[in-house]
């Protein structure tokens, strides 16, 4: 058992496989209710997303908590940061999102957040680890877990996203067009935007339970740019599966992505005096949104792809704004997580305070030509240490000469290594990054 399993990233797999089956979370359920509840009795909330495997971990985490002496409140299909704010509100232990975010519905995982909302202090993750291992065993029955359902789970965290803007916002005549992924944001998305006063339409808000991230929602934006186009909507916003990305789409169809959005809040946020310290990207992170908040005289520093980095560099840092170009966005200054709902409004707050469309808030970023390609490979030999690829690339980025870069990482939820070139020319920039991509999938073979 590693460490990694436990961070903000939480534990992924395909459903059937190790370590993501049901008796592994019977145990691990135990061995977090042994752990939070080493002071005596102690509660942890539950909650998923919308795809079919989810009632199975929730019954088989929910039977080792309550064996374990925890007692365990349900909240159902949720975003996973409402279950962050949900544990704090209700001073639980912990809680536990049951979700594989924008992966199919075929994977499935599991998120802890602390009782401050947070990644799980080091000596917990420590302690579970220790738990996992040793033998199973059940509390007397006088001293089980009980199990009851938060029906009210929903209208709470609307009203907690609400108040992420002034009472007296109002987005009367604002015609949105919201994609919901089939996902944990079905139901309180619509509401949350409604409430405010926009106009909005509704995609993919049907989960069955294996139509999760299925040609829609932040990874699949066709049918949302449609939409928005053919409704004359003045934007489009897109969620995943578990609602903590979100991406979105102008009145003319063009995807503004995670970077775009960061710059438009932050800049907001520092013509209104309230932004604290700098911003936090990644290494994937368009060298223009660098370029743009550096004419604005607002710090920038990059940190490892992954959230639970950039929550890292923000905490060093006592910075409040961070995320990623997926869409991933941290507003510390609302709450202690990625929160997709919580992004969007702070991009609508900003382009209703300037009296801008979506398409003219954007102008102020110009990106840089970013390829990605994905290779595929099945383990064994690291392709990032072979030296084909090491030298391949410190070749590709000694041609460029100083005008671009060249990032190569594996992924952290699938056997994929990212390939990344960003620079001047996109011309040059795609040859570069299918140069690249060649020599890695040989590699890989």
């Amino acid at each position: 058992m590693t460490r990694k399993y436990f961070g903000t990233d939480g534990i992924r797999g395909r459903v059937g496989e190790f370590p993501i089956t049901p008796d592994f979370m019977l145990k691990l359920g135990w061995a977090a209710g042994m752990a939070f509840r080493k002071q005596g009795k102690c509660r942890i909330l539950i909650g998923k997303d919308t795809r079919i495997s989810g009632y199975m971990f929730e019954s088989a985490l929910e039977a080792g908590l309550s064996a374990a002496g925890a007692d365990v409140l349900l909240l159902g299909p949720m975003p996973t940061p409402a279950i962050a704010y949900l544990t704090r509100t209700f001073h639980a232990e912990a809680g536990i999102v049951i979700s594989a975010s924008h992966n199919p519905h075929h994977d499935n995982g599991i998120k802890f957040f602390s009782g401050q909302g947070t990644k799980l202090p080091d000596e917990v993750e420590l302690m579970i680890e220790e738990l996992l291992d040793a033998p199973m065993t059940v509390v007397e029955s006088g001293q089980l877990g009980k199990v009851s359902r938060i029906n009210d789970a929903a209208g709470r965290y609307i009203e907690f996203c609400k108040s992420s803007v002034p009472t007296s916002t109002d987005f009367a005549g604002l015609k949105i067009v919201l994609d919901c992924a089939n996902g944990a944001a079905y139901k309180v998305a619509p509401s949350v935007f409604r409430e405010l006063g926009a106009v909005v339409s509704v995609l993919s808000a049907q989960p069955d339970g294996l139509n999760i991230n299925d040609g829609c929602g932040s990874t699949h934006v066709e049918a949302l740019q449609a939409a928005v186009v053919a409704q004359q909507a003045d934007l489009g916003i897109a969620f995943d599966g578990d609602a903590d990305r979100v991406l979105m789409v102008d009145h003319t169809g063009a995807l503004v992505d995670g970077d775009e959005l960061l710059f438009i809040i932050a800049r907001d946020l520092q013509e209104r005096g309230k932004l604290q310290g700098g911003v936090v990207g990644t290494l994937m992170s368009n060298l223009g949104l660098e370029l743009a908040l550096a004419d604005l005289g607002i710090p920038f520093v990059r940190a490892k792809v992954g959230d639970r980095y950039v929550v890292a560099e923000l905490l060093a840092r006592n910075w409040q704004m961070g995320g990623e170009n997926s869409g991933h966005l941290v507003c510390f200054q609302h709450t202690t997580t990625g929160d997709a709902i919580i992004a969007a409004l702070q991009v609508l707050l900003a382009l209703k305070r300037r009296e801008q469309s979506l398409a003219e808030a954007r102008q102020g970023l110009r990106k840089c030509p970013q390829v990605l390609v994905n290779v595929r490979f099945a383990g064994g030999v690291d392709p990032l240490e072979h030296p084909a690829v090491r030298d391949a690339s410190a070749r590709v980025t000694e041609q460029m000469a100083g005008r671009g870069r060249v990032l190569l990482r594996k992924s952290g939820t699938e056997p994929l290594v990212r390939v990344m070139v960003e620079g001047d020319d996109e011309t040059q920039v795609r040859g570069y990054a299918d140069e690249l991509a060649k020599v890695v999938a040989e590699v890989c073979v």
